[in-house]
Formats: C-alpha cells, structure tokens, sequence
C-alpha cells in the first residue's frame, strides 16, 4: 500500500509526552508525510487515500530491541543448538524468530553476535520484502579473547592486529557496529567470569578507534564493575548489560555513572521476560542492591535502552514487553518505559529516521488496542505493524514471495 491515512482514538508521536487525541497519521512512500488531528487530515487529504480506521486504539512508533541474538534458540543450550545446525537450517529459524519478534510490535533488532554474518543476509532479504521482519542492525561476531565468551562465534582477537584485522572483516561483512566482548559470560563455561575483564583499557580504546575509522559505534557486553569504567573511559557507545559485579558482589561507582549521563553514553540493561525467576535466583539482597543502582543511573540522567537478549535460555522473541514490565515494576512511569522502547532507543543506536513519528521518518509504525500510557498491556495487543510504511502484519497485510512458497 503506497499511501494510507491511519486515525486511532489517540496518537503518540514521540516523545511520549506528545499525544494527539482523535490523530492520525499520514503514510506514503514508506514515510510519514503528516500527524495530527484526525479531522484535520481527513480533510486535507484526497476521497481516493486509503483510511485505516482503529477505533479503541494507539498509534505509535515501532518498538526497538537493542539485544537480540537471531542465532540463538532461547532453549536450555543455545551454542550447541548454533554449532550443530547447517546454514541453511540456521538461516531459516533466524527469520522465524525475527517473523515472531515483528509480530510484538518491534520494527528495529539491533542483533549483538551471530554465526557468519547471517544476520547481514537476512537483513538483506527483509529490505527487499522478500522475507518480512523488523529493520536489522546487525553486529555480526563480537570481539572476544581466546577463549572467552561467546568465542564460537568466530570472533577471538589477541593482539592489536588481530582487532584491527576483525574489526575491518566485519566492516567488510556489512556490520553496522561492532560488539565487544569487554568482560566474562554466563553463557560461556570455562571462560573469564562475568566480573573479569577480557580487555586492556588501551585494547577498548583501539577498538573504539578502529570501529570509528570504519564509520561504526561500539557496543560493550559488560558486567564488571571495572570494566564498565573502562568502556566508558574508552568511549562506547552503548553498555550492555551493566550489571556492576564484582567477586564480592554488586558495586558501583557514582563518578562512572556520571560520565555515563555526560557523555551519552546508554544502557541496555538486557533483562528477558522471566525477569521475576532471575530475581528470586538472585536472592532477595542482591535483587535489591541490582534495584538501587538501576535507579541510581536514572535519577543521574543516564539514557536507558530497551533490550532483551532474546535467544539466551528463557530469553523468547515474542516476549518484548515482559521486559518493559520489569521496570515499570522498579517505578519508572509508563512515559519513560515507551521512550526506552522508541526514541531513547533510536537515539543510541544512532537512527534518525526513526523512533517517533514526524514528516519525513520512516513509517516504522504500530497500532495496539487501548492505552499503553495507562496500561503497558496494550502493547501485547497489536492490531497493526507497519514498516518503512509496509503493512507487515494484520488483517489484509500483504503476502511476502516467501509466503507464497509454503
């Protein structure tokens, strides 16, 4: 559909705190070309533009996911699950998982370590419509040291040339960032534990430098609390994570918080919907300790991201907004919730031409039933997904050539 008008009792541009009741929004071309009142648009625009009428519903921006892992299977043993299947078996289940991760209402994956760059070629057959899934950026093997984790990626690195040399690869591979591995792993047994750093300072600045030479940002896996100060120090991007362990438990330190909210820098804090089993895992005084900081960083300004690490075990693709359930359960307001989700989450992966819905973006848009303002589960009741103004899914959503091969 080249061009639709779509009114919904209430429209939420982007930030949050931009709401029109009675909106609509304007899409043509695979852009949005206008936003506002429903009355006024009806008007302004031709008897022969298609409507969309959604009584009882949002509109929205599309939903991002800034930690996925398309390779893997959320089952009790994700890296045998990559490293037993073939190419084309594992090629086939990433755009499955990507198909459930669209049908949530998530129009953008940031995709944070795979097996042989598949996600760059599903990323291609979804900008073709060949296959239909959210906007990919992929991360393609994340740097680690031999040894470390998530090492059966294929993305060990030892020396400065060997990061030089797997940063240009990737680059190459058409990766849109570059992942490093800064500290240790649960999914990865024998490996450095997830406290222990896997890089030099002076390593973390080399790759920060080499990504930046290829146009890339870099996102941090990082758990340790000295790690987390050096990443930041070095000038990522975005940490992942952010857990502030140490070998005697959960530490902080306000000065690197600081820093994080003057220089920009964000945190994906990768929590999955089984959040409540992983908190009584955690025991009630280290939960609690995890709480205070998480809160700690937002009351110092710093910018959260929404995540979920889908495909780690109990981590599901279609789960997106159990992991927003988890903060609203430590107090943060239903505005801030669908900013990490939308602008906050475009802004740090450095998207302009999504997030919120303004002339000129792409129409990466949503259309869920009732309120998510008022009640965050309206966003497991998607009517509608739109990307870059394709109607992905819904009612009358067009077939893909890849349906029509089944």
């Amino acid at each position: 559909m080249n061009q639709v008008l779509i009114t919904a009792d209430r429209v939420i541009a982007g930030p949050s705190d931009e709401v029109t009741a009675d909106g609509a929004v304007l899409v043509e071309a695979g852009r949005v070309t206008a936003v506002g009142a429903a009355t006024d648009l009806d008007a302004a625009v031709g008897a022969r533009v298609p409507r969309l009428r959604c009584p009882g519903a949002t509109v929205m921006p599309g939903m991002t996911d800034c930690h996925v892992h398309l390779a893997f299977d959320a089952g009790p043993d994700p890296v045998g699950a990559v490293a037993e299947a073939d190419a084309g078996e594992l090629s086939a289940a990433m755009a499955e998982r990507a198909a459930q991760l669209l049908a949530a209402g998530v129009t953008t994956v940031r995709d944070l370590g795979d097996r042989d760059a598949l996600t760059v070629a599903l990323r291609a057959s979804i900008d073709s419509g060949a296959v239909a899934g959210p906007r990919i950026l992929a991360a393609t093997a994340p740097l680690t040291s031999y040894g470390g984790h998530c090492g059966f990626l294929g993305g060990e690195v030892g020396t400065d040339e060997d990061i030089r040399a797997r940063i240009a690869r990737n680059a190459a591979m058409g990766a849109d960032l570059i992942k490093v591995m800064a500290s240790g792993g649960a999914l990865t047994p024998g490996g450095p534990r997830m406290w222990e750093a896997q890089f030099t300072p002076g390593q973390l600045r080399l790759i920060v430098e080499e990504a930046g030479r290829h146009g890339l940002g870099v996102a941090a896996h990082a758990h340790g609390s000295q790690t987390i100060a050096d990443c930041v120090a070095a000038g990522v991007r975005t940490i992942e994570h952010c857990s502030w362990r140490t070998a005697e438990g959960i530490v902080h330190d306000p000065a690197v918080i600081r820093r994080m909210a003057e220089d920009d820098v964000a945190v994906c804090r990768c929590v999955s919907g089984d959040w409540r089993l992983f908190l009584d895992q955690m025991g009630p005084e280290r939960a609690k300790a995890m709480a205070e900081v998480i809160l700690e960083m937002r009351e110092a300004g710093v910018r959260f991201i929404a995540g979920t690490d889908a495909g780690v075990p109990g981590a599901r693709f279609g789960d997106y907004v159990g992991m927003l359930e988890f903060f609203a359960s430590l107090g943060f307001t239903r505005r801030e919730i669908l900013d990490m989700a939308t602008v906050n989450a475009a802004h740090a992966l450095g998207l302009a031409d999504t997030g919120a819905l303004a002339p000129g973006k792409r129409a990466d848009l949503i259309v869920v039933d009732g309120d998510p303002l008022t009640d965050l589960n309206a966003l497991r009741r998607i009517r509608h997904v739109f990307t870059a103004g394709r109607r992905a899914t819904g009612p009358d959503a067009p077939r893909t050539r890849a349906d029509h091969d089944r």
